[in-house]
């Protein structure tokens, strides 16, 4: 009787023993599977971050921010190139006045006040800039010059109105 006991508990323990080898093998499996899915999604992700830092790279090519001679231009005439954007930005739009249009703008508002919207310098001579009176937009392209005194002086060379749809 002790033999079959001993003989019964063996067998028990091989089918315990058995199933969970089983049941690890299907959990590893599973959890491979998870892994291999999640790594896959990783590399995609990757890759769209690379397409996504390529594409900004093209979009601030002309930007004074990714422009390292016209900022170590500024840098030798004593300025910080980054508070100088942010100056020369603030200095045309503060121009917007509410009830006139900006003098920078060469077109008159027809439905409402010319004002200036986003400006960007490309590089330690030129700006471009948005305007809108609320129905009409364009475009200026603006030379400007930083003096050796600090002082700005802004020349309009080319602008255009959108035609309106």
């Amino acid at each position: 009787m002790k033999s079959k006991i001993f003989l019964y508990l063996f067998i028990f323990t091989l089918l315990f023993v058995l199933f969970q080898f089983m049941n690890a093998k299907k959990a590893k499996e599973s959890y491979d599977a998870k892994i291999e899915n999640l790594k896959a999604k990783v590399e995609a992700k990757e890759s769209y971050i690379d397409s996504l830092v390529n594409i900004n790279m093209d979009l601030t090519y002309f930007s004074l921010d990714s422009n390292e001679d016209a900022i170590s231009y500024f840098e030798e005439m004593g300025y910080d190139a980054n508070k100088l954007s942010l100056t020369i930005s603030d200095q045309i739009i503060s121009q917007n006045k509410a009830g006139a249009d900006n003098p920078i703008i060469p077109f008159v508002g027809m439905e409402g006040n010319m004002s200036i919207n986003k400006v960007r310098l490309l590089n330690h001579r030129w700006i471009i800039a948005d305007f809108t009176d609320g129905v009409y937009w364009g475009e200026l392209f603006i030379t400007y010059e930083v003096r050796k005194d600090g002082v700005v002086d802004f020349e309009v060379e080319k602008s255009f109105l959108y035609p309106r749809n």
